[in-house]
């Protein structure tokens, strides 16, 4: 596996990490705008709210979604953890391609929502089921990111079958080394 220069690699890990932070940062404001939509009674407000997420959606948290994706991937591929020996990455990986494809799902009824809500008085009462919903998917979102986060600080120990091999590889490679040389 190749490594990547120090530089390269402390660039790629600030992309990553203001892309990852970003993205829950952006997902938290989504979920006030969401609960806001659900239960106020200012019909300007819920409408306001609406469009709000669907920009919010489309401008912030999709691109930083992929952001952070990409930039995780290539941490994975250019850094000693590498992208399928550690349990923590993997589940990182995993996570966060399905938080992405799952955005994408869930910002088809933010859309719709936002059409109503400019195309008509949309009343609080309107569409109750699909704004109880969207709370609940900002809410998944947050603890899938969250998830995430606390993965990337303490690194649970576990190697994957892959790592073990690598290591194990390495181990051997290492060991015959010193062996002839000696």
């Amino acid at each position: 596996m190749r490594m990547m220069r120090p530089a390269v690699r402390k660039g790629a890990l600030a992309i990553h990490i203001i892309s990852s932070v970003g993205w829950l940062g952006a997902i938290a404001g989504f979920l006030v705008l969401a609960i806001t939509g659900l239960t106020s009674t200012n019909i300007q407000l819920v409408r306001a709210a609406y469009v709000g997420m669907d920009l919010i959606g489309w401008s912030i948290i999709f691109p930083l979604s992929l952001a952070s994706l990409a930039s995780g991937i290539i941490q994975g591929l250019g850094t000693v953890w590498g992208l399928f020996r550690h349990y923590w990455v993997v589940i990182k990986l995993v996570i966060t391609a399905l938080a992405t494809v799952l955005l994408l799902v869930h910002l088809q009824p933010v859309t719709a929502m936002a059409a109503m809500a400019t195309a008509a008085d949309l009343r609080p009462s309107d569409m109750n089921a699909m704004r109880i919903q969207l709370v609940a998917d900002a809410g998944a979102a947050m603890l899938a990111l969250l998830v995430t986060t606390i993965l990337s600080v303490y690194k649970p120990r576990g190697l994957t079958r892959y790592g073990e091999s690598v290591s194990a590889q390495k181990n051997t490679g290492a060991g015959s080394a010193k062996g002839t040389s000696a």
